[in-house]
């Protein structure tokens, strides 16, 4: 099958900066995949590169098995949805939504058509005659969702579009993306610094660092199976532990990672159920966090988080305890940064 997007060893330098560096990538057709990293990994420019705002310094990149490098934004069969929208104030929503079918010189009873289906496929019937200035943060977010869409792209990218919204828009929005995204069936690439987000809506999640790309694979395999610390530590939280803490503790003497839920909180006195590993600690802190509380404990010089459900802690700051994992829940993680 060709992929919807293909990098081939691709690098992108702004002078000795590489913003991206080396990297090779395929996105299959029909596929939810997210770009995750902090600031200034490389993940955005990925994305300018796929929609021709950049070219490549070195390598190649295909779009459904055609070359992109060196073709305009233009003559590329995606479309960009931005953070900030970028819609034009003194039109319409309507003619928002359809200025790209009247740069292509569609007609304009039949870009009205089209543009009227797109605002009822996110949900904003009835809104075309209004100003952006009259449409909540959600609503202009659906707009430029809809003005993407309505050129009918075979690859949508999405350039942190969640990002100015509040926690339960953004939410919302979340499952109305990828239940939108599976009803098109096109290929969404995604991209965000917010793991929650790519965890909950992608088919593949790529982790992104220093221009690179460190791991990629389903969001289980990121968040159970971290392949370095900076993945482990980045993707969620987790209890990132040293090869000599690992040995210690029956483990296989590498870094390994931990994830706080793995952790059960006991009585020093209790012992550990059969396959567990277990050490000695003592509570330096509890943080109530709604849903759970999270017990900070240190150990032998080392700290660790357990993340219990609220509600059924009996500890408190200073006392011992044990805390127990079960020796499946370690990963061994190949790359020590």
């Amino acid at each position: 099958m060709t992929p919807a997007v293909s990098f081939q060893r691709v690098s992108r330098h702004f002078g000795s900066m590489r913003a991206v560096d080396d990297v090779t990538l395929d996105i299959a057709p029909g596929e939810f995949f997210a770009m995750l990293g902090p600031s200034g990994s490389g993940k955005t420019t990925c994305l300018r590169l796929i929609a021709g705002f950049e070219q490549p310094t070195y390598g190649h990149i295909e779009i459904f098995g055609e070359t992109a490098e060196g073709l305009p934004p233009y003559r590329r069969n995606v479309n960009t949805v931005f953070q900030d929208y970028a819609l034009f104030p003194h039109m319409t929503v309507g003619e928002n939504v359809a200025y790209g079918l009247m740069i292509k010189g569609m007609a304009r009873a039949d870009r009205e058509v089209k543009a009227a289906a797109a605002l009822a496929m996110v949900k904003l019937e009835g809104f075309g005659d209004r100003r952006p200035s009259q449409l909540s943060g959600g609503q202009r977010q659906r707009v430029a969702l809809a003005r993407a869409l309505v050129n009918e792209p075979k690859v949508l990218l999405l350039d942190e579009p969640l990002g100015a919204l509040d926690l339960k828009l953004r939410e919302q929005m979340q499952e109305e993306l990828k239940a939108l995204q599976k009803q098109l069936g096109i290929t969404f690439v995604f991209v965000t610094h917010d793991q929650g987000e790519a965890l909950s809506m992608a088919d593949r999640v790529a982790i992104f660092n220093a221009g690179r790309i460190l791991q990629a694979g389903s969001p289980t395999d990121v968040y159970e199976r971290p392949q370095s610390r900076f993945v482990a530590d980045f993707v969620g939280s987790s209890n990132i532990m040293a090869p000599e803490f690992s040995a210690a503790h029956g483990g296989p003497g590498v870094w390994i990672s931990l994830r706080p839920e793995k952790i059960s909180v006991l009585k020093a006195s209790d012992k550990p159920p059969v396959g567990h590993g277990s050490a000695e600690g003592l509570v330096a802190a509890t943080h109530y966090q709604g849903s759970v509380t999270r017990i900070v404990i240190n150990s032998g010089g080392a700290r660790l988080t357990a993340a219990i459900p609220a509600g059924t802690s009996r500890f408190h700051e200073g006392d011992i305890v044990r805390f127990v994992w079960s020796k499946d829940s370690i990963v061994a993680m190949e790359h020590g940064e």
